[in-house]
């Protein structure tokens, strides 16, 4: 793609994120949601519907399909023919939006050939919104004002992002789920703790655990439980630009998107930097 291609598309899809993040911003304050559950037994909320809707309306501009975790389903035959997509989670931690920790975001992810290429994650609570250009670098913005028109906004992100990642960790910082840490990643985390005498365990919510790695706040994110494609995509582009990778902890190779499963493999995410190996 051109870069004005590229940018333009960039500029859509913050919009979108915060558009559906002010929306569901305003949900959470009136405390006026009712909680639902769906077949997995995952918490459903009103937030999560009205920001799938504001995110659709608000990309369909773009001309490329959306893979959602609210939308319909979509068969695989139908999908393996798309070579660009947009693969959302309209509200990402709906458990942390629950408990009202803050900790929840909204995740938009382009995929180009299975691999990710663009990313934004945008945390309504911390005012946060990071992001990557497509074949460029990563970045974060602090201090989003919701309220601002669409020119205001573009032109204050814009011109206040700071490049990721930051200055690296002096202590091994290891990220964990705050609501789903399995047996396996515990035993993954314990052993590194027998391996190193400086270790701190940050545990938070969302895909801030993917940000928290791309800006260098912490070294390590490994997940050995279950995650779905919307769960990773944003902050994987956002990682890979920020110089590191989200490795199947099998294979050792880059998650892929887009596939007929729509569940990812346990995983490692790391900076190519954090070496692992004393």
């Amino acid at each position: 793609m051109e870069k004005e291609i590229n940018d333009k598309l960039l500029n859509i899809a913050i919009l979108a994120a915060v558009k559906a993040g002010k929306e569901i911003l305003n949900i959470y304050k009136s405390d006026n949601f009712e909680l639902n559950f769906k077949q997995d037994n995952s918490p459903l909320t009103i937030a999560d519907k009205k920001a799938h809707e504001i995110i659709k309306d608000t990309l369909i501009k773009t001309n490329i399909p959306l893979l959602s975790e609210e939308g319909s389903k979509i068969d695989f035959e139908k999908r393996r023919n798309w070579n660009y997509l947009w693969i959302v989670d309209p509200l990402d931690g709906t458990k942390e939006f629950v408990k009202k920790n803050g900790e929840f975001t909204v995740n938009i992810a382009l995929i180009f050939n299975n691999e990710v290429v663009m990313g934004v994650v945008y945390s309504p609570c911390l005012k946060k919104l990071y992001f990557n250009q497509i074949d460029g670098n990563a970045f974060l913005t602090n201090n989003i004002d919701v309220d601002f028109k669409e020119n205001e906004l573009l032109k204050f992100i814009f011109e206040n992002k700071e490049q990721l990642p930051k200055q690296r960790n002096k202590s091994l910082k290891v990220v964990a789920s705050r609501s789903h840490l399995s047996k396996e990643t515990k035993e993954y985390i314990d052993n590194l703790k027998s391996q190193y005498n400086d270790i701190e365990i940050v545990n938070i919510g969302s895909s801030l655990k993917l940000c928290l790695i791309a800006e260098a706040s912490a070294d390590i994110y490994p997940r050995f439980a279950p995650t779905m494609e919307w769960d990773t995509a944003a902050g994987h582009a956002i990682i890979n630009a920020a110089g590191g990778n989200i490795l199947n902890s099998k294979t050792n190779e880059e998650l892929l998107y887009n596939k007929e499963n729509l569940l990812n493999p346990w995983f490692i995410a790391k900076m190519k930097t954090t070496d692992l190996s004393s």
